[in-house]
């Protein structure tokens, strides 16, 4: 697994610690899903304004977010990669797709819901890596579906939500 990291935020210092806690969240979601190793990610970094101009572009929706994800293939109808529409790098590695984080937003729901920064941007990390995985959650079905994935990652990683918060996350705004 290759992942590229882009900052383009200056509010928040992007430490190795958080760089890495990245690759461990998106390397615990390959390994849980039984997805294939050989892939690239990009990791671009930014704030509210800058997540709000690519919602407004990417998805008509003009206000922050707290991340986005951006598959690079295609499924066809029995959960396959097409490969026609997919996109290997010069090591022969699959181009997963790009994550954009608001680190802004990931700092501002850690203390909204009471735990670390730390557990937020990884929470949000398992979340896209879901997302590029295919998944969604438009459904009960769907929500049910990814959300519980999303806990059994995060719990395998020591990153579970803790009883003692007082707000009910509303996880995932993409």
């Amino acid at each position: 697994m290759k992942i590229s990291f882009l900052n383009q935020q200056e509010k928040y210092k992007i430490s190795h610690s958080t760089k890495e806690l990245i690759k461990k969240c998106a390397a615990a979601a390959i390994e849980y899903m039984h997805f294939r190793s050989d892939v690239e990610i990009s990791v671009m970094l930014t704030d509210n304004e800058g997540i709000r101009t690519l919602n407004s572009l990417h998805r008509g929706i003009d206000r922050p977010t707290d991340v986005l994800s951006f598959p690079m293939y295609e499924y066809d109808e029995n959960g396959e990669i097409i490969e026609d529409y997919a996109e290997f790098n010069e090591m022969g590695e699959l181009c997963l797709g790009d994550i954009v984080i608001s680190v802004e937003r990931a700092y501002e729901q850690a203390e909204e819901y009471g735990h670390s920064p730390e557990r937020e941007i990884g929470f949000l990390t398992v979340h896209s890596m879901l997302h590029l995985f295919g998944y969604d959650h438009m459904t009960p079905e769907e929500e049910k579906e990814m959300f519980g994935y999303q806990s059994e990652i995060l719990s395998s990683i020591g990153l579970e939500r803790q009883p003692s918060n007082a707000k009910t996350q509303q996880e995932g705004n993409i």
